[in-house]
């Protein structure tokens, strides 16, 4: 059997150790791994009668070439976030006669489904979020054997309690905003920490509830920036070090005002975010008077290596997946649930979504996480 491997979206930490971790479980078996390279791209754009292609877009995987990856972050076989069903016309390749359709965008999947059969690739594992899972059912549904494995820093795929890449995230989150303590200290600043986090906002509020920052605004809920304002000035002449701290998610927006997109849509449907701290942050120095030190953590949510709790999901993850790919179990994706490793139907990454659950986990008025009670929570409160 030979099992082809893919991570697409944003990197997290653990991409490198769920790879080595599946190599090696298919090698114990006696089958082969296949690398592809830069997502869907990979199999995208292809072309079967490029003698370099094979190693420009597809590379074989055994765990000589894979042991020392787990030790670093990213991801190894690269990423993107391209969508073989909607390519812009100026991104399909020459090598293939295909032409944009009435809405403007070339589906190659024809194509991604003959370069499967013309290097004999007999099982998929995507590694992703909500939109390279989309491509992956996609291709179940179209006949390709596929085993999922999500993963999101935002936490937010639907069926699964659990995503590679959350923890680190937080932790990283957490690390910033109590480094961040000693300048907002030392200039006696109201301090604006903007985090990732579109749609869902879990990734600000658990991290706000673990550095215990005084408010926190989250993507599900529009705020209003006066209210906020006279909350930081009262958490900041409380604090005896004379300084107050929020976090904020990217997708956060007014009550007046929409999310701060840039750019053309991806082939998701989704333009880039980002700058709505900064401009809470002048708002904030608007109606306060003072200075406001503004932090945009960005990337470095998702830099570096995993935590152990990464590291041990993405490796069981990885363990499980591989058993599925070769018991010939497809169509599924491995997650967790109530606690325990489980594998769900693929479809149901697209039967809801995921967000905080506003009314049990999150104080509108006072902008804090409301976390009284966890007795009977799940670990992760989501």
């Amino acid at each position: 059997m030979r099992i082809g491997i893919l991570t697409g979206g944003g990197d997290v930490p653990g991409l490198n150790a769920c790879i080595k971790a599946v190599v090696n479980r298919v090698a114990e078996e006696g089958h082969e791994v296949v690398g592809v390279r830069r997502g869907w791209g990979g199999l995208a754009y292809y072309n079967p009668d490029d003698p370099e292609a094979t190693g420009k877009d597809l590379i074989t995987l055994d765990p000589s070439v894979v042991r020392t990856i787990d030790r670093t972050g990213g991801t190894f076989l690269h990423t993107s976030r391209t969508n073989p069903s909607k390519v812009r016309p100026e991104e399909i390749p020459d090598f293939l006669d295909v032409t944009a359709g009435e809405q403007g965008y070339a589906d190659l999947t024809s194509h991604v489904l003959r370069v499967l059969e013309h290097r004999g690739i007999d099982v998929l594992i995507p590694i992703g979020g909500d939109d390279t899972l989309s491509y992956g059912l996609r291709l179940h549904e179209e006949g390709v054997p596929v085993v999922a494995i999500p993963k999101t820093m935002d936490n937010d795929v639907h069926g699964t309690d659990y995503c590679i890449g959350f923890s680190t995230a937080v932790t990283r989150g957490v690390q910033f905003i109590h480094s961040l303590r000693t300048a907002a200290g030392s200039h006696e600043r109201i301090a604006v920490v903007e985090l990732f986090g579109r749609y869902s906002g879990e990734t600000s509020l658990v991290t706000a509830y673990l550095s215990g920052v005084d408010r926190a605004i989250i993507s599900e809920v529009p705020f209003d920036v006066e209210r906020l304002a006279g909350m930081l000035q009262s958490d900041r002449r409380s604090n005896p070090s004379n300084y107050a701290m929020m976090t904020i998610s990217e997708g956060a927006r007014l009550q007046e005002g929409d999310m701060m997109l840039a750019g053309e849509e991806d082939a998701y449907g989704h333009r880039k975010l980002g700058g709505i701290g900064a401009l809470t942050g002048e708002l904030l120095k608007e109606r306060t008077g003072e200075p406001v030190l503004y932090q945009q953590v960005a990337y470095l949510m998702r830099s570096g290596a995993p935590d152990s709790l990464d590291l041990m999901v993405a490796t069981n993850y990885a363990v499980m997946a591989a058993d599925l790919a070769v018991e010939t179990s497809h169509g599924r994706m491995v997650a967790l649930r109530g606690g325990t490793y489980t594998h769900v139907p693929l479809g149901v990454t697209k039967e809801g979504v995921k967000r905080v659950d506003v009314d049990e986990l999150y104080d509108t008025e006072t902008y804090l996480p409301k976390v009284r009670h966890v007795l009977g929570k799940p670990m992760f409160l989501y």
